[in-house]
C-alpha cells in the first residue's frame, strides 16, 4: 500500500523528475519504502539509469506497508509498480499550471485493480482523477561506488546550462574532457560525416566556476546527451548543483543530486575506446559510429542490477 499527499509546488518538481526520468526510458517504476518513495527508470539497452528518492519528509504525508488486505486477511504483495510513461508523463506535463491550480495532490494505490490513483484537489473546489494501471515488477537496480571514482565536478545548474545552449537539439552525444586546470564540453567529432549540415562546439570552464573540483585522471568521455539535460532541468527545478563522478571512457559515470528532502542518481554508460582498424578518416567515422551503441551497452554489464 502506498499513500502519499504534496502541496502544488512539490506536485511541481515531482513531476521534473518524472519528466527527467523520460528521457532515459518508455517506463516508470514506483518503489515505496520506509526511506521513501523512489522513481525508477532503466533503458531497454541498460546504458542508463535513473533514480529519484523523495524522503517521507518531502510529503505533506507519507504512508507505506507491504501487507494489503484482502478478504479479511493480510496478504504480503509486491508494490513495486512499473508504468508506462506515455500513460503517466501527461499528468505532470503542464507543470506550471498544475503549481498555481492544484492545493493538494494525492496519489495511492489500489493493488486489488492494479491502478495507481493520481487525484489532484483544484482551485473553485474542482477535483481530477487520474487512475493509471500498473504491473507489477521489481525494477532494477544499479549499485555504482561513485566515491571511487578519480574524478569529481560539483556545478552549478546555470554554468551548465550555459554550456548546454551551445548544442543542437539534434546533438546525440557530447564529450567531457578534464585537466587539473580546464573543463572542457564539446560536440562529439565523430557524430556526423555530412560536412554540410555539422556543427562543432565546445565550450571551456575553469576550476573556479565549480563548487568542488577534483580531477586525478586526465580522461575524455562521450556520453548521450539526452540524459545530461533531463538531469540539468531537474536540477534547475529544485535549485541545486550536480556532481558528476567519472573516471576514464568506457567506465560509467554518475550524475547525482543531493538535497535535504531528496536524492537523485543518474548512471550513464559512456563510449569506449576502440582501436582505430579503418583505412581512411571517414571510414573510422561509420565504424565507431557503428559500434557506439554495442559499446556502450557493454559499459553497464560490470554493474550489479
Amino acid at each position: 500500500m502506498l499513500k502519499c499527499v504534496m502541496s502544488g509546488s512539490q506536485v511541481k518538481v515531482f513531476g521534473k523528475a518524472i519528466q527527467a526520468l523520460s528521457r532515459i526510458s518508455d517506463e516508470l517504476w514506483l518503489d515505496p519504502s520506509e526511506k521513501g518513495l523512489a522513481l525508477r527508470s532503466v533503458n531497454s539497452c541498460r546504458s542508463a539509469y535513473g533514480c529519484v528518492l523523495f524522503s517521507p519528509v518531502f510529503f505533506q504525508h507519507y504512508q507505506w506497508s507491504t501487507s494489503v488486505k484482502m478478504n479479511d486477511t493480510d496478504i504480503i504483495l509486491n508494490l513495486n509498480c512499473r508504468l508506462g510513461m506515455k500513460s503517466i508523463l501527461p499528468i505532470f506535463r503542464c507543470l506550471n499550471s498544475l503549481e498555481k491550480n492544484v492545493e493538494k495532490c494525492k496519489i495511492f494505490t489500489r493493488s486489488d485493480k492494479c491502478k495507481v490513483v493520481i487525484q489532484f484537489f483544484c482551485r473553485h473546489g474542482i477535483k481530477k482523477i487520474h487512475n493509471v494501471c500498473f504491473q507489477e515488477s521489481q525494477p532494477l537496480q544499479v549499485i555504482f561506488q561513485k566515491n571511487m571514482c578519480a574524478n569529481t565536478l560539483v556545478i552549478q545548474p546555470r554554468v551548465l546550462a550555459e554550456a548546454v545552449v551551445l548544442f543542437t537539439s539534434s546533438q546525440e552525444e557530447v564529450t567531457l574532457a578534464v585537466t587539473p586546470l580546464k573543463v572542457c564540453i564539446k560536440s562529439s567529432n565523430e557524430e556526423s560525416t555530412d560536412l554540410t549540415n555539422s556543427v562543432y562546439s565546445e565550450m571551456f570552464v575553469g576550476p573556479d566556476e565549480f563548487d568542488f573540483f577534483q580531477v586525478g585522471i586526465d580522461t575524455e568521455i562521450t556520453f548521450c546527451f539526452k540524459e545530461l539535460k533531463g538531469v540539468l532541468i531537474f536540477s534547475e527545478a529544485i535549485h541545486a548543483p550536480i556532481a558528476i563522478h567519472f573516471d576514464f571512457p568506457g567506465k560509467p559515470m554518475a550524475l547525482s543530486i543531493d538535497d535535504m528532502l531528496l536524492e537523485a542518481n543518474f548512471i550513464l554508460a559512456t563510449l569506449a575506446d576502440e582501436p582505430s582498424r579503418a583505412s581512411s578518416p571517414q571510414t573510422l567515422c561509420l565504424s565507431q559510429k557503428q559500434k557506439r551503441k554495442q559499446l556502450r551497452r557493454k559499459t553497464l554489464e560490470d554493474l550489479k542490477l
